[in-house]
Formats: structure tokens, C-alpha cells, sequence
């Protein structure tokens, strides 16, 4: 019968250093860890580390086992009597054989336990992204969505560190650092996102749009202002000075004649090799000059050749103007030249932006255009390039772009947003570039569903304030359709309508029925392939044609996009 003192625990000290043999002082050490884990006498609550610390020590040098058996004993000394452990009897109890088992058994154990104690500064207490999100959901009783590649190999420094009380802090203050967030469903449901720079929470970009405000106070700071982003956006597009305009003629199919209009498709080159195409839809019988309304289209299934993108424009030409709808780039036959995924790199921007300007310079030379009565509308992702190219070209005198607009919102493909544009005069945004328009007539048209939801509460008021400069309050209007969804449905179709006829002096009797309804059912819906400029399958495409995005960029030498 012994009791482990201290002069026990010299004695045990040296057993790492005697012997001539590695497997001698191996031997030796669990022959010591055997006895001492069997002479002492613990109790539940310091089992582990107490057995831990013998066995632990029997594996270090002499002095090092010192030190860990005198914490050990030091931490509850009350464990640390033994007297009424009888070793001889233990030993016949518990074979020798099973005990090592044992012994390696609890090794194993506590070097499991010690790995998931390693958490310090030195390795900046990190945990899986997945572990944090599912803790995050158990302390707050919420739920999250992500999926799996989101939170592949994706780690959190300070893990611990960054929960608070309020779930949305804790969340920011985890997901930032690693440029993701969540976007809040519902009151308990979150879903994971990359870090969206487009996106901003409604009272931020309301902020932002109520800073720049305080730039200017009347018509004059409002004029100067807009003399200095002007020519930056031309700059941050790369489009300063303009490139060469190809010196080749249209691309015209044959016409198509319908009821009270006709289409024929058409693509100019805007590029050496480059083209933007679209279908021309123009009235039957008219006199004179006639109004011309540019109509890209938006981020939506079958582009250009949707239903509702024909029936738009076939209106508006039986109201009495032309309507050319056009493919944003690497959009629409426009896929001939470049992939789908070169429409969000950033030139997609800077090429569509320099279409835009081309049509104005064709069809402001067409001897039937009424150069004072041109206008641009377009929705979603068109309603963005309908706003920049009103902001960059005095030539558009009307604009209408719909379910686009907002100030907490920059567009979401970078085709909107990927070129600097928003850093030009010190920093901008959309409602402020809308603002540019004033006075020629804007129609803006938002929904409940997307990031024009708030359009009637902020963002339309300081553009009334920016016409009432201009004593133009009435110039600009906002129809807002709080029940609908982002698409560009009847009644947005219906307010575009009304809106082109008050101020381009349309024809209404033309498009509307005996009961004064606008009367669509007369459209002709054409298949997509009568709406192609090169043919069913691009066999008409020039030889010349710019062929994949990386020949693109050798004609813009100062991009840097990659």
C-alpha cells in the first residue's frame, strides 16, 4: 500500500531517461503508467484528467512529467490518496493485457479531447462555416438555407467570438469576412448569398441618395453637377474618345407586312466585326417624321422574341412609331459571336452602352425620324441601360424605364454594374443618373416584388424635386403596381402606353377597342427564328465577325477585364 507524494514522483521522473534501448524506455514508461494509474484512487469527477496526467506524463521527459504530475495533484489532492487501492488485487482483477488496452484506449481518447481543446489566438480560434451556421440556428431557433458548395472549406475566424444577442448582428458579424450574407425570407428563415456590392437594405440606400442630394439646391448646383458626371461616364465605360464607327452599311432582312405594321430585322455594326441586332417595327400608313422609341430587352427567358416583347412594340408602331427592339450584348443572336457567360463579365456594359449610342446615330439620320421625339424604354436589366444611355445622350427626349429604378439597388448583372459607372462625380447611383433626364419626360413603373417595391415611399419624391427645378414637377411619373411581380406584364405595358401617347402625341383610337381597352389581340406572334438578322443558324454571320470575348478585349487595350 502506497501513497503517490512527491518523493514517488521523483522516483518516477527519471524512468524516461533509463535504459539503452528506444523499446526499453517504451517498456518502461507503460510499466510505469500501469502502476501509477492503478495505485491511486479518483473519483468521478477527476477520472479522466487525473488518469489523463499519469498516463500523459509516463510518455514525457522526467522533468516535463514532474511538472504535469504536481498540477495534477495539485488541481484535487483529495483524489490523490490511494491507500485503499490494493495493486496486487487490481492486477489479478484486470489482466495486464486488458489494462494496457485500457491505458490506450484513454490515450487515444484524450488526444482526441486535447485536439478540440486547441482553439487560441494562435490559430484564431477558427470553426468550420458549417459548424457556426448550425449553432447559430440552435441558439436562435432559426433557420437557414444554403447549400453545400457554399460552406465547403469555408472557415471563421473567432468563431465564438463574433455571437451576440440579436441573431442578424451575430450573422453580419460571421458572414461578412468572408463577403457573404443572408437574405431574410421571412421572420426565423435566412438564406445564405455571396455578397451582393448591388445590393444595399433600403434605408442605406436611402441614405446615400439623401447625402447626394445635399450637392445641390436648385437648377444651377443641379447643372453643374451633372456637367461633372457626364464625361466620367464615358470615361469609366472606356468609351472617351468614342471608338471609330465602322464605315459598313445595315444588315436588313426582308420585310414582313402585319396588321397596321410591318417588321424587318436589322443589324448594324458598331464594331469592326461587332453588330447589335433587332427587329424594326414601324406603322403601315404614315406622313411625315415619326417618333422612334429604342426598346432593348431585358433579362428574361427567349429575349427579344417573347410574346410580350412583340406585342410592345407591334403597339407602339400602329400607334403611330417605329420600335426597334434590340439584343443586350451576348444576349439573343447576339450568342453567335460570344458565350451566354460573356454577358456578366464587365465589358458586356461598355459594348451594349456603345450600341445604344449607335442606334441613336442611325436612327437620328433616318430621313422619317423625328429627332425630337425620341425615347428609350426597358425593363429590368433594360431598364437600367434605358436609364444610363438617357443620362449620357441629350438625344433621347423621353424615357420610361420599368420595374428597374432604385436607390439601394445597382442592377444585378454587370452589365449594369460591372464598369465603374457609379463611381463617377465622387460616387452616384441609378435615381440620381435617372435624375440626369430632367426635364424631358420620365415614366417610372414599379412593382411589390423587387427592388422597386419602395419606389412611391423615397426614391420618386426626390425625383419630383429634381423636375420642380426645372418647373417640371409634372414630367415625371411613377406608376406603381404593388400586387405585381418583375416582368413587364399588361398593365406595365398598358401605363408605357399611355404614357407615349400623352407625350409623343400617338394615335390611342389605333390600338383600342370599341370600349376604349387597348386591344392587343391583334399582334402577330412570330416564331423566334423570323426575328433572326443571320439566319436560322447563323450561316449569314460575315466572315469578318468577331469571333469569342478574348478578340473583344483586343479592341478595348485599356480593359481590364479578364
Amino acid at each position: 500500500m502506497r501513497k503517490i507524494t512527491k518523493s514517488s514522483l521523483r522516483e518516477f521522473a527519471p524512468i524516461s531517461q533509463r535504459g539503452t534501448t528506444r523499446q526499453s524506455i517504451l517498456s518502461r514508461k507503460i510499466a510505469s503508467a500501469d502502476e501509477l494509474f492503478i495505485r491511486h484512487k479518483f473519483c468521478g469527477r477527476h477520472a479522466d484528467p487525473i488518469a489523463i496526467g499519469f498516463i500523459s506524463a509516463s510518455f514525457m521527459p522526467g522533468g516535463l512529467a514532474i511538472k504535469a504530475l504536481k498540477q495534477v495533484q495539485g488541481d484535487d489532492r483529495s483524489c490523490m490518496v490511494s491507500d485503499s487501492v490494493n495493486i496486487a488485487t487490481i492486477r489479478k482483477a484486470v489482466p495486464i493485457k486488458k489494462l494496457k488496452l485500457l491505458i490506450g484506449l484513454l490515450f487515444l481518447f484524450t488526444f482526441n479531447n486535447l485536439s478540440a481543446q486547441t482553439q487560441n489566438t494562435d490559430n484564431h480560434y477558427k470553426k468550420p462555416l458549417l459548424d457556426v451556421l448550425n449553432e447559430i440556428q440552435t441558439r436562435f431557433k432559426v433557420q437557414i438555407k444554403y447549400s453545400e458548395p457554399q460552406v465547403k472549406d469555408k472557415w471563421v475566424n473567432y468563431a465564438d467570438w463574433r455571437f451576440r444577442t440579436d441573431v442578424d448582428e451575430t450573422l453580419n458579424n460571421v458572414l461578412t469576412p468572408l463577403d457573404m450574407k443572408v437574405n431574410k425570407e421571412k421572420p426565423g428563415v435566412y438564406k445564405l448569398k455571396e455578397y451582393e456590392y448591388y445590393r444595399w437594405e433600403v434605408q442605406d440606400g436611402w441614405a446615400y441618395l439623401d447625402q447626394l442630394a445635399t450637392k445641390y439646391h436648385d437648377q444651377a448646383s443641379w447643372e453643374k453637377r451633372k456637367a461633372e458626371i457626364k464625361p466620367e461616364l464615358y470615361k469609366a465605360l472606356l468609351l472617351s474618345p468614342l471608338p471609330a464607327k465602322p464605315n459598313s452599311k445595315p444588315i436588313v432582312t426582308t420585310k414582313r407586312i402585319f396588321d397596321g405594321y410591318s417588321v424587318e430585322n436589322i443589324a448594324l455594326e458598331i464594331l469592326p466585326g461587332v453588330w447589335i441586332n433587332g427587329s424594326l417595327y414601324k406603322p403601315l400608313n404614315f406622313k411625315g417624321k415619326i417618333p422612334v422609341v429604342l426598346s432593348p430587352d431585358g433579362h428574361w427567358e427567349k429575349q427579344r422574341y417573347r410574346p410580350d416583347c412583340q406585342i410592345r412594340c407591334a403597339m407602339i408602331a400602329k400607334m403611330g412609331a417605329m420600335a426597334f427592339s434590340y439584343d443586350l450584348f451576348a444576349w439573343g443572336e447576339s450568342m453567335l459571336q460570344f458565350k451566354y457567360e460573356d454577358h456578366r463579365k464587365s465589358l458586356a456594359q461598355t459594348v451594349q452602352t456603345l450600341g445604344g449610342i449607335r442606334l441613336l446615330d442611325y436612327f437620328s439620320a433616318l430621313k422619317e425620324t423625328d429627332i425630337n421625339r425620341i425615347g428609350i424604354s426597358g425593363g429590368s436589366g433594360a431598364g437600367s441601360h434605358s436609364i444610363l444611355m438617357t443620362a449620357m445622350d441629350d438625344r433621347i427626349k423621353l424615357s420610361a424605364p420599368v420595374v428597374a429604378m432604385s436607390s439601394y439597388f445597382y442592377g444585378g448583372c454587370p452589365c449594369e454594374s460591372g464598369m465603374p459607372i457609379h463611381q463617377c462625380g465622387g460616387g452616384t447611383d441609378n435615381v440620381e443618373l435617372a435624375a440626369m433626364a430632367a426635364p424631358r419626360p420620365q415614366l417610372l413603373v414599379s412593382d411589390g416584388s423587387d427592388w422597386t417595391a419602395h419606389t412611391p415611399e423615397h426614391d420618386f419624391p426626390y425625383l419630383q424635386k429634381m423636375y420642380s427645378y426645372y418647373g417640371a414637377k409634372d414630367k415625371v411619373e411613377n406608376v406603381h403596381l404593388p400586387d405585381e411581380k418583375h416582368d413587364f406584364g399588361i398593365n406595365k405595358r398598358i401605363a408605357l402606353y399611355d404614357f407615349l401617347i400623352k407625350n409623343f402625341k400617338l394615335n390611342a383610337v389605333a390600338v383600342k377597342d370599341k370600349t376604349g381597352k387597348y386591344d392587343e389581340s391583334k399582334v402577330t406572334i412570330e416564331k423566334e427564328n423570323a426575328l433572326y438578322v443571320f439566319g436560322d443558324k447563323g450561316e449569314k454571320l460575315p466572315e469578318n465577325a468577331v469571333m469569342g470575348f478574348e478578340n473583344l478585349e483586343k479592341l478595348f487595350p485599356l480593359s481590364t477585364s479578364k
